[in-house]
């Protein structure tokens, strides 16, 4: 294959992905909705855990298909991507202003979950009791959101996230069947599957093409591609001034990540993690996730000023990644 083929693939990959993703949530938004859940549960769990499906595809894909750089390095690259270039793009256009909550509670659980991952994957790998014991506290976490979604969710945040499941939801006043919504569900996991194909085949031709490792490959095109609907979420709510959510988007993802993703994978069968990625990619993981606190903290909001830092750390860290290649 040359790899203006496996370019192509990677186009034709992300675009299912993203399409797939969309479908996925807006589908089983409107089911929630038309079940009378509130907005708030459902913005803090169906489309706080939506924007992580096409990096879940994407590493139960690889995993299962024998390639655990490209399963793991998707999901560390994304976290990193998430909060050093998600969040420093976004604070380009607008001031983020940060609710309590991130505060409170999803940057301690990011933060958790990343320290557990790492803690967990020092001999190499993670085995299917870690990843039960991610899954059971996704399942916790969860949970307790849906608590603060009902009890503690007030004034703009709840304007914000109620706004957002409307525009997600528009076909209840379209067609307003159950079936309907269904069939974007079903449509958006069959999209699902064939992107993550399409992605990681793609981008393990490129990798031998280029002379680049599984690794790096994980960490940088799969890794940022899988991240766009969390970029073009987080942007989008910049530009429309809902500032908390796209906050809020980037902490539930990194979230879902580990212990969605990671947890699932691990529990259907054990994930290896490579020495350079408990390591190294890890580390720059955990930097990321403690860097962003006090510019969270101070003022409960980032600056331009500080996510040009973040996007400079970013920018440090893919240099020194694609000098090593390793």
């Amino acid at each position: 294959m040359s790899i203006l083929a496996a370019a192509g693939l990677i186009a034709v990959g992300l675009a299912l992905l993203a399409a797939g993703g969309e479908l996925l949530v807006r589908g089983g938004a409107t089911i929630a909705k038309l079940a009378r859940v509130t907005p708030a549960v459902i913005g803090l769990t169906i489309v706080a855990m939506g924007t992580s499906l096409p990096e879940m595809a994407v590493t139960f894909f690889a995993r299962l298909s024998g390639r655990p750089e490209v399963a793991m390095g998707n999901i560390i690259g994304s976290n990193i991507f998430n909060i050093a270039a998600i969040l420093g793009l976004a604070s380009m256009f607008i001031v983020l202003r940060v609710h309590g909550n991130a505060v409170k509670l999803e940057w301690p659980f990011m933060f958790i979950s990343s320290a557990l991952a790492l803690l967990l994957a020092r001999d190499g790998r993670i085995d299917r009791l870690e990843g039960g014991f991610f899954v059971v506290s996704l399942v916790l976490f969860t949970v307790y959101c849906v608590h603060v979604a009902r009890n503690e969710v007030r004034g703009k945040e709840a304007e914000a996230i109620k706004e957002e499941i409307e525009a997600l939801t528009t076909s209840v006043r379209k067609d307003g069947g159950i079936a309907f919504n269904i069939g974007l569900v079903v449509g958006g996991i069959v999209a699902l599957v064939l992107g993550a194909r399409f992605l990681v085949d793609g981008a393990v031709t490129v990798a031998v093409i280029a002379g680049m490792s599984e690794r790096v490959i994980g960490l940088t095109i799969v890794a940022a591609g899988t991240g766009l609907p969390e970029l073009a979420t987080s942007v989008v709510a910049a530009l429309r001034k809902q500032t908390e959510i796209a906050v809020a988007n980037v902490m539930g993802s990194n979230i879902f990540n580990i212990l969605g993703t990671v947890g699932l994978v691990s529990l259907i069968e054990p994930t290896e993690v490579s020495p350079a990625l408990v390591n190294v990619d890890m580390w720059w993981m955990m930097a990321f996730s403690l860097a962003v606190l006090p510019m969270m903290y101070t003022g409960r909001r980032i600056v331009r000023t500080e996510g040009a830092l973040l996007l400079a750390g970013y920018a440090v860290y893919l240099w020194i990644l694609i000098e090593n290649n390793a």
